[in-house]
Parts: C-alpha cells; structure tokens; sequence
C-alpha cells in the first residue's frame, strides 16, 4: 500500500473527532506525489475542505494563491505543487465553534515518512504559527515569526494563515504585502521555472 493511501485511510482520530461539535468522521485530504517543486505546509483543513475534499478549496485558498502569484491550475497540479498540513483532517469545532487545534498525533505519525517521500523541495511556504513552529522549531509569534522571513529565504517563507480572520493582521503589517509577497512570487515564479 501505497504512503497516500495509509493516510487516506488513517482513522487515529476517529474518537477524537465524534466528540466534536461537528461530530465528523475523519476524511485525510491528502496532495502530495513525486517529487514536488514546492511543498505548503498549513495547518489543517477547514469545514469546507473536509466537505470538498480538495486542500484550501476555500476564500483561505484564494487568498493564499493570490499571495503565490499562482492560478488555480498551478496550485492544483500535485506533481508540482505537494500541500501537507499539520492534520489531514479537518479537527472539528469545539462547543463554542472555534476551530481546533490540529491534533500533534497525526505530524507525529506522518510527516517524517512524507518527508522521506517528497525529498527535498527547492521551496517551502508555512501557512500558520501550528506550521512556523513544527517546521522551524520556534516559540517566536506569527508576528515576529513571518517578520524575520528573510533569515529563511528563500527556500523557506513563513506566512500568516491566509483567513478572513487576519485582515486586520494583514491591514496592521502592510511590509508584508509591499516586502514579502513580491519576494515570494519572485520565487515561486523561479522554482517552478527550473
């Protein structure tokens, strides 16, 4: 069997997840072959994405691929484009209907062996502070944390969570939008160029 096949089929959350608010079962949405150009690690899909079964099929995907310069065809195309979040699955709502935390037991499982599997990838964009952590082994702030992007460029661009939630983020932070993203897109056009 097949590494996207054990983790389409992963239940380890099974429990976990039907004592959520939203009561689902797991659904692993998996994006990842070969040996891809550029690997976006993020943090977990969301309620749309579980129901789609299609990684950032939501307004968080728009935002994000406008940030890369990338339409929907280059962001989708899973030879180039690897998309391994901090959980396949979607988490849930807690009883509040805040999202929740990706579960650490599903990176702890997986990710050294799709690690293995994709190899090295000349770029890798962190979608969220759950990402800018496990990959960059950091305690700093998304703040601080995409601020000092430049000590990880460019093979590495730590990114704020592409969310509606952070438009004021976004609006109070413009160096990202006149700094960043062009550096970004600069390199995204480069490695997918090579």
């Amino acid at each position: 069997m097949g590494l996207q096949r054990e983790i389409k089929e992963c239940r380890l959350c099974i429990d976990r997840f039907a004592r959520t608010k939203t009561a689902h079962r797991p659904r692993p949405i998996v994006w990842f072959e070969g040996k891809p150009r550029i690997l976006i690690a993020g943090q977990a899909p969301g309620l749309r994405v579980h129901e789609a079964g299609k990684p950032f099929w939501d307004r968080s995907g728009d935002r994000l691929r406008d940030w890369l310069g990338l339409d929907r065809g280059q962001f989708y195309d899973v030879s180039r484009i690897a998309i391994v979040p901090m959980a396949f699955c979607f988490p849930g709502y807690d009883a509040s209907g805040s999202d929740l935390p990706p579960p650490k037991i599903c990176a702890n499982t997986w990710h050294d062996r799709v690690k293995q599997h994709v190899g090295s990838v000349p770029l890798t964009v962190l979608v969220g502070g759950y990402a800018h952590k496990w990959h960059l082994q950091t305690r700093s702030n998304v703040t601080d944390t995409v601020a000092g992007w430049r000590d990880h460029a460019p093979r590495v661009f730590p990114l704020p969570h592409p969310s509606w939630r952070n438009t004021g983020w976004l609006k109070k932070n413009q160096w990202f939008e006149t700094d960043l993203l062009p550096a970004l897109r600069s390199q995204v056009k480069e490695v997918l160029n090579d």
